[in-house]
């Protein structure tokens, strides 16, 4: 599939339509708009757009095409920003949401842009975030988790988000599914999976209160302001109520250790000098939340289990051939479902 070509306009939009229903939903903008198109975010068509009077916001829909049930949730995302806006989480402003298709083919929201940057990788760290400044942000991070944990979701209008008992169990359900079920066209199985999978079916803490989780909190998905600090937290869109220890184990996943047996990856966003370690931040999680950590290691382990199953979906599809391979390392990827599996073992038996 070849890239839109910009010239011919936003891809996605019908730009009189939409600017239309802009200019009588969102007092803050005057059309005509400016429109740029925003790289990043689940392959949702994002753009930037700017009136007449120099008023910046952001303007986001599903792509186009036949979409899975639940993927690409405007409905989602504009809820959670919604009811997040008031409390001590940083998101940016809700200003409206379309569910009219008739408009542009597609639901969509308009939200206040962030003066902020995603960390995809070492590069952008080191070009946004001075070495001095990464503890300030490593700590924010952090603490923006902590706070997104520590609301009831009951008590901002989101209790009926997702179930809320039962989190890693029906995950558990969801990815051995997964992973069973692409075992023959992957061509690959490995007993770890089958072996992980029911020590952790086993071995289940007690959940404790249901709170939101966001599923895919990194510092890709948070924006880092001029001062270093979150700015906001974007991609809200696979978020659900469940139990926070598992949003916590994969977001400090993503984060190297000194007891780490493999050295980090060099080009990830949080591999440049400067930053708290790994067990630094879960302390600091601890401290914040009061939270028992004790059985965090189940949670590690678990989503390394999951990250399995996911990259081993993705490379079964490959080799069936309903993705292209074109410019993808599957000797790569099929290692990194073996490296997945080898760390979920580590942590359980650092579980003793």
């Amino acid at each position: 599939m070849t890239d839109h070509d910009e010239s011919l306009g936003p891809e996605g939009y019908k730009v009189a339509a939409v600017e239309r229903w802009i200019a009588e939903n969102i007092p803050a903008l005057q059309p005509p708009l400016k429109w740029t198109r925003l790289h990043g975010g689940h392959s949702n068509l994002t753009y930037q757009i700017e009136d007449t009077a120099g008023n910046k916001a952001v303007i986001r829909r599903p792509p186009q095409g036949q979409l899975l049930p639940k993927a690409h949730d405007m409905s989602r995302e504009w809820s959670l920003i919604s009811a997040l806006g008031p409390t001590p989480v940083p998101v940016p402003a809700a200003l409206g949401f379309c569910e009219s298709p008739d408009v542009t083919g597609a639901w969509f929201y308009v939200m206040g842009l962030i003066d902020g940057h995603p960390l995809y990788n070492a590069a952008d760290t080191e070009r946004w975030v001075p070495q001095p400044k990464r503890e300030t942000m490593a700590f924010s991070f952090i603490d923006v988790l902590a706070a997104l944990h520590a609301i009831d979701p009951d008590e901002v209008g989101l209790g009926t988000l997702g179930k809320k008992e039962n989190y890693v169990g029906r995950q558990l359900k969801t990815w051995y599914r997964s992973w069973t079920s692409s075992a023959e066209a992957a061509q690959f199985d490995d007993p770890r999976a089958h072996e992980l999978q029911q020590f952790f079916l086993d071995n289940m803490p007690d959940q404790g209160p249901a709170r939101i989780v966001h599923g895919d909190y990194g510092l890709h998905n948070c924006l880092v302001g001029p001062d270093c600090t979150i700015a906001a937290v974007v991609d809200w869109e696979i978020s659900t109520l469940g139990d926070p220890l598992a949003d916590l184990a994969y977001a400090l996943n993503q984060w190297p250790d000194p007891t780490d047996p493999e050295p980090f990856p060099p080009e990830a966003a949080a591999a440049p000098p400067g930053f708290p370690s790994r067990s630094r931040l879960a302390q600091r999680y601890a401290e914040k939340t009061g939270r028992d950590l004790s059985q965090l290691d189940y949670y590690v382990g678990f989503n390394r289990w999951k990250t399995a199953a996911i990259v081993h979906g993705v490379y079964a599809r490959y080799l069936e051939g309903k993705k292209s391979t074109d410019g993808v390392d599957l000797e790569e990827m099929r290692g990194r479902i073996d490296k997945s599996l080898s760390a979920s073992a580590a942590a359980v038996a650092r579980l003793g």
